[in-house]
């Protein structure tokens, strides 16, 4: 059986269980389960990208709570722990001032719009998640909160994407 038929035909509670790990936030968990059975895994993809782009701003602040800032070190060995160590890989790599500025600029983020700084960095360097939260620094809350949104629909879109092994 394919990890999609899994998903697919798999208990509820169980199929919420995996998907919370893409995205912590209840209604993304039960907006698939709700879309079951999905003919293909880009159908599964692609559902998991509009129910994150729908998530009303408390479902939203829920999954960000799930989620380490950039540069920190995951600890842990649940599925989302695993899913960070791997997303920010590249992070590991950078060097001291680049590791200082993304802590510093974490600060400030938290300072200014009261949540952790949430980028997709699977496949971007430390150099531009850096420039990217600094850009992004310079935004009102309103365009932030539609970056995160934004943000938070691609990593889904990806741990789903790994999930079913597409």
């Amino acid at each position: 059986m394919s990890r999609l038929d899994e998903l697919n035909t798999g208990p509820a509670d169980a199929v919420v269980a995996q998907l919370r790990a893409c995205n912590a936030a209840p209604r993304f968990a039960a907006g698939l389960v709700a879309g079951r059975p999905f003919p293909d895994a880009d159908a599964l993809v692609r559902r998991a990208g509009e129910v994150a782009r729908a998530l009303p701003w408390d479902e939203v602040a829920l999954a960000l709570a799930a989620h380490p800032r950039i540069g920190e070190r995951v600890e842990g060995s649940s599925a989302e722990a695993v899913a960070s160590r791997r997303e920010q890989a590249s992070v590991g790599g950078a060097d001291e001032d680049t590791r200082a500025a993304l802590a510093e600029g974490n600060r400030a983020y938290e300072e200014r719009f009261g949540h952790v700084y949430l980028v997709r960095a699977a496949g971007r360097s430390p150099e531009e998640l850096l420039g990217e939260l600094r850009r992004r620094l310079g935004n009102d809350e309103e365009t932030e909160r539609a970056e995160v949104v934004e943000q938070l629909a691609q990593i889904s879109e990806l741990r789903v994407r790994g999930l079913v092994g597409a």
